[in-house]
Parts: C-alpha cells; sequence; structure tokens
C-alpha cells in the first residue's frame, strides 16, 4: 500500500547560465563615430531551498523530479541589461538534509522555518563590449558570454526533529505510549508492524515547557539485513538527544532484547551509542511487586531503567520526570545531534536505499549537445550588428 509519507526524493536541480554580452556599435542620425554600447547578459537564475513548517514530508517534491531556474537574458544596445533569470525556490519541512545523489557529500541541512540556503548559483551575466573601450581599441567586437549553469543531482532525506526517539520491536507499546502521554494518535491495534511510519506528538510537561517525542516502526532481529521494515527509518532519531528504549514486561529476557536492539543500531550508526539512553519496562500491569523486583535485579546497569503501563498509567508521570531530568541534563544535545545529521553518506549504503525507495534509475539527465540544442530553439536571439 503506498504511503503519504515520503522521506526520501532525488532531484536533478540546475541553475540559469548567465547571459551573454552584447556587443552592438551605436547607430543615429549625425552621430558618425557613436562608439561601443553593447549591455552587459543577465546573471541566471540561483537555486534556493527554505524551510517551511507546512510540510511534514517531501510528498510535494516526489513528482517534480527536475528543477530549473531561468537563464539570464542576453545584453541589447543602447547599454540596455538583459534581465535576470528566474530564481527557484525549493520548500522543504523542517529537517531535510540535503546530499550529493553522486558521492554521497553532505550538502546542507535545513532545520528552521523561514530558513533559506542557496544550493546552486546562477552564472554571471558576460560583460557588453561597451566595456572593454579603450584609448587604442575604441570600437571592440566582442563580448563576454555568460558563465555556464551549475548541476547538481541531489538526494532530500527528512529527518524528523525531536527530542527524544522510540526504540523498540512491534507491539513494543511505543504508539500506545505516544498516544498517551501527547497530542498524537498512531494506530494502535494487536498485529505487528501497526506503525508504518514515524509520527511525532509534543508532551506537556510542568510549568508550560514541553519536549517531542517520536514514534518509528518497530525494528527487529536482522533488520540491518532487509528483515521486517529494515533501518530505513533510524534516520529519524539521529537527530534526537535521547533514546528511549521500551520492551514488553512480558517478553522472555529483557536484557538480551536490549542488546540485539542496541545492536542493530550500532550495525546502522554507531555514533547512535554515544546518546543518552533510557530503558522502559512496557506492560507493567502485567507484572507483581515480586516479578518487577526480580526482573530490575537482571536488567542492563550502565542506563536508568522504569516500569510503566501506558494503558493503566501506572509510572506515567515518573517517566515523563525521568525524560525531562535527562534532556535537561543532556543540555538537549544538540550539537552531537547535528553532527550526526551532517556526516557524509556511504555511498553504497545511499544507493541501497535509494533502490528501496524506487528512486534509482528514474531520472533523465540531458547532456551538453542537447541542451544546447534545446536552448537555441528556446532562447536564440540574434545580435543586431549592422554595418554601414
Amino acid at each position: 500500500m503506498e504511503t503519504n509519507f515520503i522521506d526520501y526524493v532525488k532531484i536533478v536541480c540546475r541553475s540559469g547560465k548567465g547571459g551573454r554580452g552584447s556587443m552592438h556599435m551605436h547607430r543615429a542620425k549625425y552621430v558618425p563615430n557613436g562608439g561601443p554600447d553593447g549591455g552587459d547578459g543577465g546573471r541566471g537564475g540561483h537555486i534556493y531551498l527554505r524551510g517551511n513548517r507546512n510540510y511534514w514530508t517531501l510528498l510535494h517534491l516526489r513528482y517534480e523530479r527536475h528543477i530549473f531556474a531561468g537563464h539570464g537574458g542576453n545584453g541589447s544596445k543602447n547599454g540596455s541589461h538583459g534581465a535576470d533569470g528566474q530564481d527557484r525556490y525549493i520548500d522543504v519541512p523542517c529537517g531535510t538534509v540535503v546530499y550529493d545523489a553522486e558521492t554521497g557529500r553532505f550538502v546542507c541541512d535545513v532545520t528552521e522555518d523561514g530558513q533559506i540556503i542557496m544550493l546552486l548559483k546562477g552564472g554571471r551575466g558576460g560583460l557588453g563590449n561597451k566595456h572593454f573601450a579603450t584609448s587604442t581599441n575604441q570600437a571592440p567586437r566582442f563580448a563576454q558570454p555568460g558563465e555556464p549553469m551549475q548541476e547538481l543531482t541531489v538526494i532530500m532525506e527528512l529527518k524528523m526533529l525531536a527530542d527524544v526517539g522510540l526504540v523498540g520491536f512491534p507491539n513494543a507499546g511505543k504508539s500506545t505510549l505516544v498516544n498517551a502521554i501527547s497530542s498524537a494518535h498512531p494506530k494502535i491495534a494487536g498485529y505487528p508492524f501497526t506503525t508504518l511510519e514515524p509520527s511525532v506528538g509534543v508532551v506537556s510537561y510542568h510549568d508550560n515547557h514541553s519536549f517531542v517525542i517520536a514514534d518509528i516502526p518497530g525494528i527487529i532481529e536482522g533488520a540491518s539485513e532487509g528483515k521486517g521494515l529494515g533501518l530505513r527509518f533510524l534516520r529519524h532519531i539521529e537527530r534526537n538527544a535521547l533514546l528511549l528504549f521500551m520492551i514488553p514486561g512480558d517478553t522472555d529476557n529483557i536484557r538480551r532484547d536490549y542488546e540485539v536492539l542496541l545492536n542493530e543500531l550500532t550495525t546502522y550508526n554507531p555514533e547512535l551509542l554515544e546518546k543518552q539512553r533510557i530503558l522502559a519496562i512496557t506492560k507493567a500491569d502485567l507484572l507483581d511487586d515480586e516479578l518487577i523486583e526480580l526482573l530490575s535485579a537482571d536488567l542492563p546497569t550502565d542506563l536508568p531503567h522504569i516500569f510503566i503501563s501506558a494503558v493503566t498509567g501506572f509510572n506515567i508521570p515518573q517517566l515523563k520526570d525521568l525524560l525531562w531530568q535527562q534532556l535537561d541534563t543532556a543540555d538537549r544535545n544538540l550539537s552531537h545531534s547535528s553532527a550526526i545529521a551532517h556526516r557524509d553518506k556511504d555511498i553504497t549504503f545511499l544507493r541501497d536505499e535509494m533502490a528501496d525507495e524506487g528512486e534509482a534509475d528514474d531520472i533523465i539527465i540531458l547532456d551538453e549537445d542537447q541542451l544546447e540544442d534545446i536552448e537555441m530553439l528556446e532562447d536564440y536571439e540574434l545580435e543586431d550588428l549592422e554595418e554601414d
């Protein structure tokens, strides 16, 4: 089933080329030696990225696969300057990271509403021949061509902006928790992989404070090998300052399940292990006090843990207190989150991800000869070089 949540797109972007300068000679009655008056060419259009909080996914860009800015106009007689090419603005949701599709190199990151980043610069317009008149060459019959356009095939990847990321197996109670403590209402059902796309919710706290929690589809052992939904959604917790591991209390071995989840995160990105972690044992309403005490003795000792039940509300206020305390201690760890988001991509891994998304080979890029033929048909103009 096709979803409207699109967090990967591949787009060919091309700025505009600069217009050529004019090499016109002034012609007027009673002006026998008018001299050069060729105007400059206009600059080519730029390509900009613009953060827009009204977008939550990259769906609006999925079928706009080529984004070209306008070319600069050519200079003309009487010193007329060519028109500047039309700029193009690409609106993206906050949290969008851009990579070079050929090399995997990190290009830029859009994190704020209204933030504008120049992705590609348009070519400068060429100077007209009036700039080259000298005492020894008073009638130059040459002008500058415009600078060429720039082209870049980019991959835009959405990484949700949230303070807390939930990590767990399918049916661990992640969506139930988000539904219980935030304003979000993800789908809840009694079968695996109920959550097929990430969701975020805002959790209210004391004194008008709040923090954002992100729920991603459950991962399973072997996800790094493509099992289940794979690791494609883990990118959405790369920005999170805190990871909340959620394991059901009725599982056979809580420590083993935690180690499996930790291993899958290590396979995806070892830097995720540097983030602060909390372990929440869910479905505690199925456990009595004696069993909780018994299970606590075998839990990992390198991170804080808490037993909760989102259905009955058991320890939910205490969980919010613990999350806020850890976030405050880590100062939300924004610098490290940015460092993870800004790393270059492994090009092999990137191509595999794009192949899974069906984005790998469906863009046609014209070569320079084809472009020249099209441009000559579209906007070719003859220079006015009338002779006496």
